[in-house]
């Protein structure tokens, strides 16, 4: 063979290795997982976005990127419109969360661009068009909160500022979660008007969106028939229930919260 064939059959030989490590590399790319989506919390009335802070933990092991958002717990259409912005703001699908009152602002949100895959409720409000959290948790017997309150705080704009009275926090919204703990959360409560209690739904999210919903059994926040009831109107996949679990739910059962929102992150 002379020298030009040689180096004619090494470059068919390099070619064809290169060319199989291209669709070696094209079918790797075409069998890989899709990407996860991004994992935004809400937290509601009298807590912060700390009170994430275990779940983001177990989400974070388990790959996922998350947002626990600062909800400034001033008025539905307001508190929704920022998180609808962060949702426009980020890539991919996105898997809303919210807790108590931050139910009600991921009900509110508009599903943007087809973003939002799923929907978790936790310990929270799913109201219909029309309702509010006052009015779907006064519906049904149970809520103890009106009488953990503090003297309302009149703000310039004629609303009120409400928080729960720091020595009844423990009981009333985190009775399964260690006193000192609670105590902590008591302090840190970020308080909510009555404005935003009061203010009506829009158009929910959860009748286009799967939804799925833990709480506890024993909240003294919002009546778990109220919970119940929400869970069931919105054909929720998947409800977990916590026997003796507080409001704060997310505080005292990270696991268990963090494994259902997975399940709704993997869901199809």
């Amino acid at each position: 063979m002379n020298v030009f064939a040689k180096r004619l059959v090494a470059f068919s030989i390099l070619a064809l290795a290169l060319g199989l490590a291209a669709l070696g590399a094209e079918s790797r790319e075409a069998v890989s997982p899709p990407a996860k989506p991004t994992i935004v919390l809400v937290h509601g009335a009298f807590a912060d976005s700390s009170s994430w802070n275990a779940v983001v933990a177990q989400l974070q092991s388990r790959g996922y990127t998350v947002v626990a958002v600062a909800n400034p717990l001033r008025g539905v259409k307001s508190d929704a419109a920022g998180v609808e912005a962060l949702v426009r703001s980020l890539h991919g699908h996105v898997v809303l969360v919210g807790h108590s009152y931050g139910g009600q602002v991921i009900s509110n949100v508009g599903n943007a661009n087809h973003k939002i895959k799923a929907l978790v409720y936790v310990s929270a409000f799913a109201p219909q068009a029309g309702e509010s959290a006052g009015a779907l948790a006064a519906r049904f017997p149970g809520s103890s909160l009106a009488s953990a309150l503090l003297p309302p705080v009149r703000l310039p704009d004629g609303s009120n500022d409400l928080y729960i009275d720091p020595s009844k926090f423990h009981a009333q919204f985190a009775a399964d979660v260690p006193a000192a703990e609670a105590a902590s959360a008591a302090v840190a409560q970020r308080p909510v008007t009555d404005k935003a209690l009061n203010e009506p739904s829009g158009t929910p999210t959860w009748a286009s969106t799967p939804s799925w919903f833990i709480y506890g059994g024993m909240d003294r926040n919002i009546p778990p028939a109220a919970l119940d009831f929400m869970a069931q109107r919105a054909r929720s996949r998947r409800t977990v229930v916590i026997d003796g679990a507080s409001h704060a739910v997310m505080l005292s059962h990270p696991y268990e919260v963090a494994r259902l929102i997975v399940q709704a992150a993997e869901s199809h």
